[in-house]
């Protein structure tokens, strides 16, 4: 399942920090940022709970988009 989230990630620092954060909880997942987009997108191809398991991460705050 692909899921689609609006983020806070809108510089390299929280780029970094959610990119590390990221691969530590989804190793197997593919996921990417559109930070060029005015919502700054993450999209996360995952068999996984991802809602559940990356809001309210305390690193960046993202919505998932429907």
């Amino acid at each position: 399942m692909i899921y689609v989230f609006k983020t806070s990630v809108d510089n390299r620092s929280k780029f970094e920090s959610a990119s590390a954060l990221l691969q530590e909880l989804l190793p197997n997942s593919l996921w990417n940022f559109d930070l060029e987009n005015c919502d700054n997108i993450l999209r996360i191809d995952s068999e996984l709970d991802i809602p559940n398991l990356i809001q309210n991460n305390g690193i960046f705050d993202c919505v998932e988009l429907e």
